[in-house]
């Protein structure tokens, strides 16, 4: 799946320039197909206006983005190991790049498909498990902690498995990560931010989150935000149970923020109006959450992997958001460049002439910040006895949850249109989404992101959704487009609120892949040079701080 996924994508580029382990490549066809590879990404800026800045956020800044370049550090080991020494053993500077990108030497937006010659499959569990551990040794193992998110397998001495605590394997990281917080919690002017930044220095020297994830969403008033620790868990491919390490330095947008705030009051009354039968939406989201859009000025870790992220909706912990619910950060700086570099070039090459004017910026921040508002939505623990939903599912819960966020972000905004809270037309919100899935397809089949929207546009196509035309672009038939969706909804709730581990299987399988009409689409983006993600130029010097 994951090689099939690569080919798809990025088409013949890694056969012609692969060698047999120990085989030296040749230079120049190995130039030109890493060129091939690096040119899937385009190069952004992360800036904002410093001069709203304070002073001692002008001071914390930096001290925040060295806390977060520890946290790469971290990531690295845990997606492949050793870093410095991959690196050391790549000659070509541009293969370098590629690899730095990566974070390791499987290409993230070809389905991790191996690039450095000699190098076999990405193993399913990463680093955080013995690459020889089988999935039966995993389950027959008496370890308390097997399942956490914080602890590595090993094989200890005697050839047994073990567990190493996050906070153990890097010590002297998160001690010097912890210290920098600290350090920036003295500078904080916010007694919120203050609080926050004590308590995820603790956390991070003792693995319990749950105190500061508390902290960080009581915040309302800080400038400046952090967002740091090991958090998603998508790179643990195979049971989904372990968080990777990432941060994100964050600099609010207040005018736009404003903008934003009455919407997460909302979610109680949605949560409702789900389309499914009342056991799958008993729960009650948490209404103590908030909505901020802000400038990205660092990407560290898993975040920085592959495709970015451009919002973000934390903590994960089902206690806190079935508690206080979630924070919702739309990233407007990333999401812009995105939007003009990315979805409008792929929106004049695939949407139908007629409907592109209905391809927005504000549909398109819209259409993103629901779908992280929607993660508040549904369930969280099975109906039937089967634990938490993430638990149920293991490593497809990812890609169903995002499945699941996309949908309900799109049912949210039909919703509150109809309630005259959202202006606009609702094309505009449909269309753009429907440009959005070809832009996010192209992540291929190691993202999440990108299996969510191949389920989606297999889903909507049997839906009638769309039609593809002659000319070869497409046409979004609005009322086939909401009963796809809602359709679509149901069948994600219901197979969470079950916690239906084969029927997901069975989803993404028949699904979750390109067919040869729909690559041949893709195909013409990238002969049209559109590129498929963002890279960054960032950090102090680029702030000029």
């Amino acid at each position: 799946m994951k090689r099939l996924g690569y080919f798809l994508v990025a088409g013949m580029l890694f056969s012609a320039m692969a060698c047999q382990p120990g085989e030296p490549a040749t230079e120049e066809p190995a130039m030109t197909k890493i060129d091939s590879l690096l040119a899937k990404y385009v190069s952004v800026r992360l800036t904002t206006d410093v001069a709203q800045l304070s002073d001692s956020e002008k001071q914390m800044i930096p001290l925040l983005i060295e806390a977060a370049q520890i946290m790469d550090r971290c990531f690295w080991y845990e997606a492949y190991g050793d870093k410095t020494a991959l690196l050391d053993s790549l000659k070509d500077e541009k293969l370098r790049r590629f690899a730095v990108i990566n974070y390791g030497p499987w290409d993230r937006l070809g389905g991790n498909a191996p690039f450095v010659p000699g190098v076999g499959e990405k193993p399913k569990g990463a680093n955080f498990y013995p690459e020889d551990m089988t999935v039966e040794e995993f389950e027959q193992a008496d370890l308390a902690d097997k399942k956490s998110l914080y602890t590595f397998l090993r094989r200890g001495e005697s050839g047994n498995l073990i567990t190493i605590p996050y906070h153990v394997q890097f010590s002297s990281e998160v001690e010097q990560a912890a210290g920098l917080l600290r350090q920036a919690a003295e500078l904080a002017e916010d007694a919120g931010l203050k609080n926050y930044l004590t308590l995820r220095a603790d956390a991070l020297l003792n693995d319990d989150y749950q105190p500061s994830d508390l902290a960080w969403m009581d915040m309302k008033d800080n400038g400046v935000d952090l967002v740091i620790g090991p958090i998603e868990n998508y790179e643990d491919q195979l049971f989904g149970y372990k968080a990777a390490h990432e941060s994100y330095v964050l600099v609010k947008d207040k005018e736009w923020s404003a903008r934003l705030a009455k919407y997460a009051a909302f979610l109680p009354d949605l949560q409702k109006s789900l389309p499914v039968p009342e056991a799958y939406k008993k729960e009650v989201p948490g209404s103590d959450a908030d909505l901020n859009a802000y400038d990205v000025v660092y990407y560290a870790g898993d975040c920085n992997a592959g495709s970015k992220t451009i919002a973000i909706n934390l903590p994960n912990d089902e206690e806190v958001q079935l508690s206080k619910g979630t924070r919702r950060l739309q990233l407007k700086n990333a999401m812009r460049a995105k939007f003009d570099k990315i979805m409008l070039p792929i929106a004049n090459v695939l949407i139908a002439e007629d409907q592109r004017q209905h391809i927005t910026f504000d549909a398109f921040f819209s259409n993103t910040m629901f779908h992280e508002v929607a993660h508040g939505l549904g369930i969280k623990n099975t109906i039937n006895g089967n634990g938490t939903v993430r638990e149920a599912l293991k490593e497809h819960y990812s890609a169903l949850e995002e499945g699941k966020a996309d949908m309900l972000g799109l049912f949210m905004i039909k919703q509150l249109h109809e309630r005259g809270e959202i202006q606009g037309n609702l094309e505009d919100y449909y269309i753009t989404f429907m440009a959005g899935i070809f832009r996010s397809v192209r992540f291929g089949a190691s993202s999440a992101h990108g299996k969510a929207n191949m389920v989606r546009f297999n889903f909507f196509q049997e839906y009638g959704a769309f039609e593809r035309l002659e000319d070869g672009t497409f046409r979004v038939n609005v009322p086939k487009f909401e009963e796809a969706m809602n359709a679509l909804s149901e069948k994600i709730l219901t197979l969470q609120g079950e916690g239906d581990y084969a029927g997901v299987a069975r989803l993404v399988e028949e699904k979750g892949k390109i067919g040869p009409d729909l690559q041949a689409d893709l195909d013409r983006l990238n002969a049209a040079g559109i590129p498929v993600d963002v890279v960054f130029e960032q950090g102090v010097e680029v702030l000029g701080l």
